[in-house]
């Protein structure tokens, strides 16, 4: 399996870099977003750990570069900017998860497989799924309410897509996180807690009925009542 570590701090890189060979990855680094950005462009990688705070070209702007070339690529923001605006820019950027440093290494590893294994379990019923005037299509992979095309990341769409395949259930935090995450432990990431927020503003703000709700204690569901 090989990885791509875009970090200028040599003391980080040399500490991830010797940890990942020990459990068998094969590693590239970049210190600075150029370099980043040919490496990621030009060789197919597992997965990428990015920092934000790197030279000539930062995390989100690498983030949304390599989005462009390559939606399947996991991604993991590696960084000190821990609050939560932060980690919306980075999951609007592109990215499938965020990492606050400083962080027990184990941490990462376990991030790391969850984001490697092949994601399951998203039932997909038909090419077309529609609740009142909310559609998703399969196939072309776009998404519209109200006749308006709604642009969203991979994770986002697949997020969505589970929530109106369970219309009316209420999902479990847990329960999205494997599904969409293939996450079957708790990390302590609150990476749903945002994907739902992005999602509310993305399919809700804009219209006076809301389809994204949640049951305090328990979950989110999705529901046109």
């Amino acid at each position: 399996m090989k990885i791509l570590i875009v970090e200028d701090e040599p003391k980080v890189v040399a500490f991830i870099k010797k940890g990942l060979e020990e459990q068998g990855y094969e590693i590239d680094v970049a210190f600075d977003g150029q370099m980043g950005e040919r490496l990621a462009l030009k060789n197919t990688y597992d997965i990428i750990l990015l920092d934000v705070i790197i030279p000539y070209i930062n995390g989100y702007e690498l983030c949304k570069k390599i989005r462009v070339q390559n939606q399947n690529v996991p991604i993991i923001m590696l960084t000190a900017l821990g609050t939560t605006d932060d980690k919306v820019v980075g999951f609007d950027s592109g990215a499938d998860d965020y990492l606050v440093k400083p962080f027990e290494f184990k941490e990462l590893i376990a991030r790391i497989k969850a984001h490697t294994k092949r994601a399951s379990g998203v039932i997909k019923t038909q090419n077309l799924l529609k609740i009142s005037d909310l559609e998703l299509d399969l196939d072309k992979k776009n998404v519209r309410r109200g006749g308006k095309t709604i642009d969203l990341t991979a994770k986002e769409f697949a997020l969505l897509e589970f929530l109106m395949n369970n219309k009316g259930r209420v999902v479990s935090r847990p329960e999205i996180a494997e599904k969409i995450w293939d996450i079957r432990f708790d990390t302590g990431t609150n990476v749903v807690d945002v994907y739902i927020n992005i999602l509310r503003k993305k399919i809700d703000k804009d219209f006076e009925k809301k389809f994204i709700h949640t049951r305090i204690g328990l979950g989110y569901f999705l529901d046109d009542k």
